[in-house]
């Protein structure tokens, strides 16, 4: 037989087996890649989406939780918004228990109760504050500061929107203004979160606060659950944004080295 024949051929078959293989190596590098990053859509953004066609609406994280046995981290949250349909109201729906990743529930381990999501007048912001600030607390649409005998003023709705005062919990814990005005005048309002400052220097807003829901999931638990899922989140959070880190240099280096051939 002669080779020299089918040397052509042969020598295309090398080249494409040599161009599969590459591509194989290729795929399975950015398969890896992206379980290395091992990303979780938050359903935060879902219900973003969900609620696009309101012009005014804040997102509350209403509860949390750790499932210890299936080793997940949970959020429950509850939409507050203006239907936009002429009606002069504030509606509200709860979700379900939602898995959320160790990051982000450690990102807002101190928010529970407060609005972490708040749209106004179609302008979004992510960034914590607490209920009813962003737009009804100190709008004299809604309401008006009253002062009481000892000369602090508190925050009081109309008698039309005396029901905002159960869905921000002010009838049992009312905005007052020395802890509003600090808010105002810090610029907070969608550029960091804001605690307030109670007495000894404990805040007045968020998770570990006073006006914190005690009947929540997250607030029935004993104090060293809390403290262990604290601790435990902080380092699986770390952990998981390294690893993020260097899976991302990684593929990095791969992509830069992959296409220079030899």
């Amino acid at each position: 037989m002669d080779i020299n024949k089918y040397l052509p051929a042969l020598i295309v078959g090398a080249f494409l087996l040599f161009f599969i293989s590459r591509c194989s190596k290729s795929d399975s590098s950015s398969t890896a890649s992206s379980e290395e990053f091992n990303y979780v859509k938050e359903p935060i953004n879902d219900l973003i989406k969900e609620n696009a066609q309101y012009s005014d609406y804040s997102i509350e994280l209403f509860d949390m939780d750790y499932d210890e046995p299936a080793d997940e981290y949970k959020h429950q949250y509850r939409t507050l918004y203006e239907p936009g349909d002429g009606r002069d109201t504030l509606l509200e729906k709860t979700t379900d228990w939602l898995k959320v990743s160790d990051v982000y529930f450690q990102e807002n381990v101190d928010n529970m109760g407060m609005h972490i999501v708040t749209k106004v007048d179609g302008k979004l912001t992510k960034v914590a504050s607490p209920a009813g600030y962003s737009k009804y607390v100190g709008n004299d649409k809604y309401g008006q500061w009253e002062k009481k005998s000892d000369g602090t003023s508190f925050w009081s709705f109309y008698g039309k929107y005396m029901f905002m005062s159960s869905m921000f919990r002010m009838a049992m814990y009312p905005v007052m203004y020395r802890h509003y005005s600090p808010y105002m005048a810090g610029g907070y309002y969608g550029r960091s979160a804001y605690y307030g400052s109670g007495a000894n220097g404990g805040r007045v807003y968020g998770t570990g606060s006073s006006s914190a829901r005690t009947n929540s999931s997250w607030g029935s638990k004993p104090s060293s659950f809390k403290q262990n899922v604290r601790s435990k989140v902080s380092q699986s959070a770390s952990a998981t944004k390294k690893s993020r880190s260097s899976s991302r240099t990684g593929s990095t280096s791969r992509s830069r080295s992959g296409g220079s051939g030899k």
